[in-house]
């Protein structure tokens, strides 16, 4: 294997990058973002392992959500305050039904970039370079939006810095404390049945706050209670950017990714002798891998060892996306294959990308195959002896009409009402609380199950 270096990717076959017309200014954007401050550290990324490496021993739970692609149109304090909420509300549905802690990862402050299926798109006989995220294009259809354009790099940059700054108030300055848990709920929400559902809830905290406040613990002298860690990833996809980014940490002198805490290898750019698998074992952020029905267990093992080589628990976190159809048949080799050789991995679902539909000529997911994959999810790891150690989805804090169904039955005919995603559908509020409910079900189950165990024992 060669030596390891933040630029020895370039030196590798590659997928999925976009044309840059002029390679100069390229190159000078990319060297101006090497002389940036890191928008993450390296501490925090060593941190956010550690965390991950309770859920690899089956002690926490892995929540990662946030936008498909997020997009400059959009940057908002209102929207980022609104997709925190929803998270924040999630969370403490997980919490409160699994006993424990809730690892929070976003898909939020650098998720910019796309993978696609074809570079090029054609509409009414004119043919253009395909949208791939803000970070390289506009998805406006015309020659000047679809040509790819180096300073849009730094926009991207700009604007990560922009909103982790606002997430950083937001989880340490008190609006993340349990005492706001009703403050959280958005309107739109509060007269929908996961709203009942979560009020009830959030009473029960409430209660518990109360009797905590009575006997001397109170969000003024257990920072646990007003404060919490939140973590930020995307998909290293743009290796220019994410080499311009890449630092050598002082206190270790280990290389790290400072673009984001996490970041993760999609199912189009896994090949272990390419670009991508090479940029990302030599960091030592957390990685993520995404797992996809073309994924054999030889092949999933060979990319384990070429990204955590020393088995370091919280470094690998497979991400399984195969569709609900098909969950059953893929999952359960992989996880065994993985179980036998002893590596140490966070299993994490993500049941998104493999239920994409299309309706009403919209790309769409319906809530139910969503739901069914998650189910499927957690009943291997059950059969398996495994920890079902995470969930990964596409949501947002806005009222939007972009999947079908869900507990206010979103129908085909009303995508078309509020579908504002610039790539893929996404989870509202209300159907990602709805999902949060059903894993809450299933995370009871397996403590029970636990419990049961442990007595028998």
């Amino acid at each position: 294997m060669t030596k390891w270096s933040p630029k020895s990717w370039r030196n590798m076959p590659i997928q999925q990058v976009p044309a840059f017309p002029d390679q100069s200014a390229l190159f000078e954007t990319e060297a101006r973002l090497a002389s940036f401050p890191p928008l993450v550290f390296a501490g925090e990324a060593r941190k956010l392992k550690k965390q991950l490496a309770q859920v690899a021993a089956g002690e926490a739970f892995l929540l990662q959500g946030g936008d498909c692609a997020e997009s400059f149109a959009e940057h908002g304090a209102d929207n980022i305050r609104d997709f925190f909420r929803v998270f924040l509300q999630m969370s403490v549905v997980l919490t409160y039904a699994g006993a424990q802690p809730v690892v929070k990862v976003g898909r939020i402050a650098g998720q910019f970039a796309k993978p696609r299926s074809a570079d090029t798109e054609t509409r009414d006989g004119v043919t253009l370079p395909s949208y791939r995220g803000d970070i390289i294009n506009g998805i406006d259809f015309d020659e000047k939006s679809r040509l790819p354009d180096p300073a849009r790099q730094e926009m991207a940059y700009r604007q990560s810095a922009a909103t982790l700054n606002l997430l950083r108030a937001f989880a340490q300055g008190g609006y993340a404390s349990l005492e706001n848990v009703h403050r959280w709920m958005l309107g739109f929400v509060s007269d929908s049945p996961q709203g009942e559902r979560y009020e009830a809830l959030a009473n029960q905290i409430t209660e518990t706050m109360n009797f905590m406040r009575a006997v001397g613990i109170t969000s003024e002298n257990n920072f646990a209670l007003r404060e919490t860690d939140f973590y930020t990833s995307h998909e290293a996809l743009l290796l220019g950017y994410e080499e311009a980014l890449t630092r050598v940490d002082s206190t270790s002198g280990d290389w790290y990714a400072t673009s984001g805490h996490m970041i993760w290898i999609g199912d189009r750019t896994r090949q272990p002798d390419h670009a991508h698998i090479e940029y990302c074992r030599g960091i030592k952020n957390p990685l993520g891998l995404k797992c996809g029905p073309s994924l054999t267990p030889d092949g999933l093992l060979q990319l384990i060892d070429l990204l955590n080589p020393e088995n370091e628990p919280g470094r690998l976190t497979l991400i399984a996306r195969f569709g609900a159809d098909k969950v059953g048949e893929h999952l359960p080799r992989l996880v065994r294959a993985v179980k036998q050789e002893g590596r140490n991995v966070v299993w994490s679902c993500d049941p998104m990308h493999g239920n994409t539909i299309t309706a009403a000529g919209y790309k769409t997911r319906p809530f139910d195959r969503i739901l069914r994959e998650v189910q499927a999810f957690f009943d291997v790891h059950a059969a398996e002896g495994t920890h079902a150690g995470g969930i990964h989805v596409e949501m947002t804090g806005k009222n939007v009409t972009e999947c079908t169904g869900g507990a206010r039955a979103i129908r085909d005919e009303e995508l078309q009402d509020r579908y504002h995603t610039h790539c893929d559908p996404r989870l509202n509020a209300d159907q990602a609380i709805e999902l949060a409910f059903l894993v809450s079900e299933l995370l009871k189950k397996g403590v029970n199950r636990n419990d049961k165990q442990a007595v028998s024992a």
